[in-house]
């Protein structure tokens, strides 16, 4: 019997029985622990810093056990060493967000890729997607046997409140964090403690065009605007421009350091939100210590699956909510491909769509897509005639507000199609700006005017 029929059979067991016998009768190692997995299994294994290293490692040094075990994660900030050539027919990646680990897996067929938005994961793993193991982190229990998820709650607590089985690695070095982030000890069929420090994502560098942009996008932001903020050097360099702003919230689906340190100078107070006013609302946490240490019993930090964090009518009672997100390319239209180059499959849709669409719901809300003008060393336009053949549309022309690059700002909303490519074309490259005038003037049939 596993812990969820367990549970089942009697809810009275969770407050009657001592959940330390639970807990103590539910210890293994990791060797023992993966026993639970079974040939031919869907295993959701834990998200981004919330990777559970030590049992995963451990799973594929016995992958001579298993044969076609399905592995579901998006970001992993491991190794992902069940992805890696040699583990064909005993592991199967099937990835919904691409990173440097998986990418390889995917082009080189020994794993797939799912699209799908950040917000509908874990309605995918409850309706089309059944797991049947989860392999997550938690923090020790608490005096009544609660464990919390700490910095990655996102999919992965769904994924565990729904897996037939679940695998938890404790580390007593995952801070606890507030909000729906816990599961009791019965809900949970082996524990395996390890005590290690948490991954932690480096600081980004931030240059001259980061700082560009990010004062461009600062341009749009007001005194008690909620926002949405991504990973990187240019969300971070947003950050650098809003020290002067008052009274800003964060509805975010994830936040790093530099958060922090505006939260702790006074900028960030969430006291103008509309939705849980005086909280920082995000699903999962990915930097450094610093940010661990801050979220470790913070009750003003909210956390909690991404299910509500990224749906965007949730999103949308946020009044003034700002999202700032990048891509890949935006077409003189406005289309935005934000994960993939052609036919090359580089990311996932994450959740960009979610806030984009939530944003465009919420009263006084914008959205942004913040981008540098080129990449490959400057010599490719990120502004283009038209997306490469095959890329996916992330985000349709209808939806983006703000496209905003180290040269200035468009506005979209509300603009033809002429004025568009006019407004894209004047915060492009200078290099790339006369070919992008050669289309305007071919598609439609009128010289280009600054």
């Amino acid at each position: 019997m596993n812990a969820k029929s367990e549970r089942k059979e009697s809810g009275k067991l969770v407050h009657d029985m001592e959940w330390k016998k639970i807990y103590d009768e539910r210890k293994r190692s990791a060797e023992e622990a993966i026993k639970l997995i079974r040939n031919g299994d869907r295993v959701v294994i834990g998200h981004a810093v919330g990777v559970p290293l030590a049992i995963t490692d451990v799973m594929v040094e016995h992958k001579e056990d298993y044969r076609d075990v399905e592995i579901m994660q998006m970001v992993s900030m491991g190794n992902a060493k069940f992805a890696e050539p040699g583990t064909e027919g005993h592991f199967h990646l099937n990835s919904m967000f691409l990173g440097v680990q998986s990418r390889p897996a995917v082009k080189e067929g020994r794993g797939d890729f799912t699209p799908c938005c950040f917000s509908e994961v874990p309605g995918l793993f409850r309706e089309y997607l059944p797991v049947d193991v989860a392999i997550i982190i938690v923090t020790p229990p608490d005096k009544d046997g609660y464990c919390s998820l700490g910095i990655s709650v996102d999919y992965t607590l769904p994924a565990a409140r729904c897996a037939k089985r679940v695998i938890a690695q404790v580390n007593p070095q995952m801070p606890r964090t507030h909000g729906d982030t816990f599961l009791h000890v019965s809900e949970i069929d082996a524990f395996v403690e390890i005590d290690e420090p948490v991954l932690e994502l480096a600081i980004p560098k931030i240059g001259e065009v980061e700082k560009a942009i990010g004062e461009n996008c600062a341009k749009l932001i007001r005194d008690g605007d909620t926002l949405q903020l991504g990973i990187g050097a240019i969300p971070d360099a947003v950050l650098l421009f809003l020290k002067e702003k008052k009274d800003l919230g964060i509805h975010s689906e994830m936040i790093s350091d530099g958060v922090v340190e505006l939260i702790e100078a006074g900028v960030i107070t969430n006291k103008r939100k509309t939705l849980h006013p005086g909280k920082t609302v995000v699903t999962f946490l990915m930097g450094t210590k610093r940010l661990y240490d801050y979220a470790d019993d913070n009750p003003s930090l909210y956390m909690c699956g991404v299910d509500y964090v990224n749906d965007p009518f949730v999103i949308a009672q946020n009044d003034n909510l700002v999202s700032i997100n990048s891509c890949i390319q935006v077409d003189l239209q406005g289309q935005v491909a934000a994960e993939s180059a052609g036919l090359s499959q580089i990311s996932g849709i994450g959740g960009q769509t979610d806030f984009v669409r939530g944003a465009r719901r919420s009263k006084g809300g914008r959205s942004i897509m913040a981008i540098g003008s080129t990449a490959k060393r400057g010599t490719v336009s990120k502004i283009v005639p038209f997306l490469d053949e095959g890329a996916a549309v992330t985000t349709s022309r209808t939806d983006v507000d703000y496209v905003v690059t180290e040269y200035g700002i468009a506005a979209l909303r509300g603009k033809s199609l002429r004025q568009r490519a006019s407004a894209l074309i004047g915060i492009a490259h200078p290099n790339f700006r006369e070919e992008l005038k050669e289309e305007y003037e071919r598609r439609f049939h009128c010289r280009y005017m600054e």
